[in-house]
């Protein structure tokens, strides 16, 4: 009797062999040079930042410059104590107990995300100003005079602190949720056996055991604080975001904002490194994945009201108080465009954010499947270069995409000038195609986030079936691997295109002329007090 063919001789030679290396497709060698053109506007802050310091930066060091480290070294202090408080007690309460509105809130808890902190503060000033309401109905009804009550300063640093607090914590609600889930529950009920209450298995076991949760929660938080400049610029607050933006245009001096943009590259590098050190090579995972669910306690009487109520504050601090207060001005007075000037600011926003999400989208799948497809160092090195924007506020990347441009179109209209007579303009600087590379640098680390996340659920086994099956590398993740991760690709593009339609400081120092965004108008009718 003939045997039977071997089934190995009738694979191709790449799935015959476990230890074949993987076929290298072409288009994968360029990741390492894509993630350098990312990281390029970083590079360039650096090296305008090494150039002699002039007179505006000696100015700037020996008058401002104080006030700028105090000012972000306090802001960060207040900001990462209430984002901590607020994010870890909050998804304590939700996971660990059960009271009435919990499912309400669960979700709740994160609408303060879709609100951004400068125009909560908006709304606030308005609302607790002088010539507010709040102020104006305690004159009215004491019958005081302004000067005679005592009233907290909004426009001050702990009140940009508070705003920015409200609708950051839900980097470390989202985070520390996910670390209380997961923790071993028999942990928590041999300390209920011990005699602890629910609140001291919180403070002794329960909230040690989060602490990389809360950490990295909080340094997002810091992260955005950093890249704010809406937020301080209208409560007068004078940070490393409003400096670099005084120095581009009201002094005109390219080289001091550079370098106050590499001080602040600065800041969140000590910023990340001290979070590192402060672990002392420490783990906080479980020793084993085999527990139960965890059960949340029923709260009955003031204990669940209590509860209710610390849930329930910022959700309405950081959401409904600025949302109802926001459509109370539009009911009231609006913004005085006409429909007809409102719908390109519109227009622009739409357009800016789809073209970054878009862009962002493409270049985070390409460097997620070249590392997925060949997991070599140059690959792993390339998606990191590529997620080092996000740690970067939005003003040094837009002061560094705009130094190598301009300096590309000044060269190249010199040149065409000496040798056509002919001049060629801002053709990279001066359009919408720098604004679009600076969001896809600022936000791209989070659409590798959201895409890797996608491709860490689809199974290897389905690609090597593939091709087993004579798919090539590009076929099998075109025909397979794609459709099965189309919905992290679709929030991929859903969180780079909310972004950067909240998007401030990069729009309004690289914008073109005539350019103007929904961003870009709120701000301009919040300074002119309108």
């Amino acid at each position: 009797m003939t045997p039977a063919p071997s089934a190995t001789a009738a694979l191709p030679a790449a799935a015959a062999s476990p230890r074949a290396r993987p076929p290298r497709a072409g288009w994968s060698r360029l990741a390492l040079p894509l993630a350098g053109l990312v990281a390029a506007p970083l590079v360039a802050v650096l090296v305008s930042a090494a150039v002699p310091a002039g007179a505006v930066w000696h100015h700037i060091a020996s008058t401002t410059l104080p006030e700028m480290l105090a000012n972000s070294a306090l802001l960060f202090l207040l900001v990462g104590l209430m984002t901590a408080s607020a994010g870890a007690l909050s998804a304590w309460l939700v996971t660990a107990c059960r009271f009435p509105g919990r499912g309400v809130l669960e979700v709740a808890l994160l609408l303060p995300m879709a609100m951004p902190a400068y125009v909560c503060g908006y709304a606030y000033t308005w609302l607790l100003d002088v010539a507010g309401p709040v102020q104006t109905g305690i004159r009215s009804l004491t019958g005081l005079r302004w000067g005679q009550y005592w009233f907290p300063e909004i426009r001050s640093l702990p009140g940009a602190a508070l705003m920015l607090a409200m609708v950051l914590y839900p980097y470390v609600y989202l985070l520390c949720r996910n670390a209380f889930q997961q923790q071993s529950v028999c942990l928590l009920e041999a300390s209920r056996t011990l005699g602890h209450s629910l609140g001291s298995c919180f403070l002794r076991l329960a909230l040690p055991m989060a602490r990389p949760a809360i950490v990295g929660g909080v340094a997002l938080a810091l992260m955005e604080t950093l890249a704010d400049f809406g937020t301080v610029q209208h409560f007068a607050v004078r940070t490393f975001t409003t400096g670099i933006y005084e120095a581009w245009f009201g002094l005109g001096d390219r080289g001091a904002a550079s370098q106050l943009a590499a001080c602040l590259m600065g800041l969140v590098a000590v910023l990340l490194a001290l979070e590192q050190v402060s672990r002392g090579g420490r783990r906080f995972h479980p020793t084993t994945n085999r527990h139960p669910v965890l059960r949340p306690v029923p709260l009955r009487g003031w204990k669940a009201a209590a509860a209710f109520i610390l849930c329930a504050l910022p959700v309405g601090l950081g959401f409904l108080l600025p949302a109802g207060t926001l459509l109370a001005l539009m009911l009231q007075v609006g913004d005085p465009l006409e429909p007809a000037r409102f719908l390109p600011f519109a227009r622009n926003s739409m357009v800016l954010a789809g073209l970054a999400a878009t862009a962002a989208v493409i270049l985070a799948g390409f460097f997620a499947w070249a590392a997925r497809l060949h997991p070599r160092p140059a690959q792993r090195l390339a998606v990191r270069v590529a997620g080092l924007g996000y740690a970067i506020p939005g003003s040094v990347i837009a002061v560094g995409t705009l130094v190598p441009l301009g300096l590309f179109d000044n060269a190249l209209d010199g040149w065409m000038r000496a040798r056509f007579g002919v001049s060629t303009g801002l053709l990279l600087s001066g359009g919408v195609a720098a604004l679009v590379f600076a969001y896809l640098v600022r936000f791209l680390a989070v659409a590798l986030s959201a895409v890797e996340a996608g491709l860490g659920r689809v199974k290897p086994s389905l690609r090597h079936a593939a091709r087993v099956l004579g798919a090539s590398p590009t076929g099998s993740v075109w025909r397979v691997e794609l459709p099965l991760a189309r919905g992290s690709l679709f929030t991929a593009f859903l969180l780079v295109f909310v972004d950067t339609m909240k998007g401030l400081p990069a729009t309004l120092i690289v914008r073109p002329f005539d350019f103007d965004t929904l961003a870009v108008r709120v701000h301009g009718l919040a300074a002119d007090e309108d």
